[in-house]
C-alpha cells in the first residue's frame, strides 16, 4: 500500500486521471476502514486537481443525504434526496454536471464561492449508497472527461472497497 501519490500537473486532464486511478487502486485497501478508505480518497482527488474547491462523500441512510469524509470548507450536513444538485443525481442515480450552480434550479449553497460542480452517485448492489460531490469556484470546471473517470473511480469504490 502506498500513502502517498504523485502528481503531475503538466499531464493533460486524461493522463492526470490515468496516473490517479492506478494510484487509488494502491491506496485504498479493503481491510480497511471505510472512512478511512474514503478519506483517503477525497485527498487523492484534491490533491490532483487545482480546480477542486471541495471534495466529499454523501452517504445515504435510506431516507436522507448525511455528509461524510470530504476535504475542503465545513458543508451542509444533510441534503433531502430530490434536493440540489446531490440529492437530484441520487433521486435519478445519475452524473450530473454543472457548468454554473446559479442557473441549477434549488441549488443548495454550502459554500457561496462555489461555481460549478459534479456529482456523481454511488450504486452498491443496485442501491443508492452515496454520492461523491466535487466542487470549483470557477465556472466550467468539469466535463465529460471528469465523469468518465470519476465514474470509473466511483465504479472501483463501489465493487472492491465498499
Amino acid at each position: 500500500m502506498s500513502e502517498s501519490i504523485f502528481v503531475d500537473k503538466t499531464a493533460t486532464l486524461d493522463e492526470q486521471y490515468i496516473l490517479l486511478v492506478k494510484q487509488i487502486k494502491n491506496l485504498l485497501v479493503k481491510e480497511d476502514n471505510l472512512i478511512t478508505n474514503l478519506s483517503n480518497f477525497t485527498a487523492a482527488l484534491k490533491q490532483t486537481f487545482n480546480k477542486i474547491s471541495w471534495v466529499g462523500f454523501y452517504l445515504y441512510d435510506g431516507t436522507k443525504l448525511y455528509l461524510g469524509p470530504f476535504q475542503g470548507k465545513v458543508a451542509c450536513t444533510q441534503i433531502k434526496i430530490g434536493s440540489g444538485v446531490c440529492g437530484t443525481a441520487a433521486q435519478k442515480l445519475e452524473t450530473i454536471i454543472v457548468p454554473d450552480v446559479d442557473k441549477f434550479p434549488g441549488h443548495i449553497a454550502c459554500d457561496v464561492e462555489s461555481r460549478s460542480e459534479i456529482v456523481v452517485p454511488i450504486i452498491k448492489q443496485d442501491k443508492l449508497f452515496g454520492v461523491l460531490d466535487l466542487d470549483s469556484t470557477e465556472y466550467n470546471s468539469f466535463n465529460e472527461t471528469d465523469k468518465k473517470y470519476l465514474e470509473e473511480l466511483v465504479d472501483y469504490l463501489s465493487k472492491e472497497i465498499i
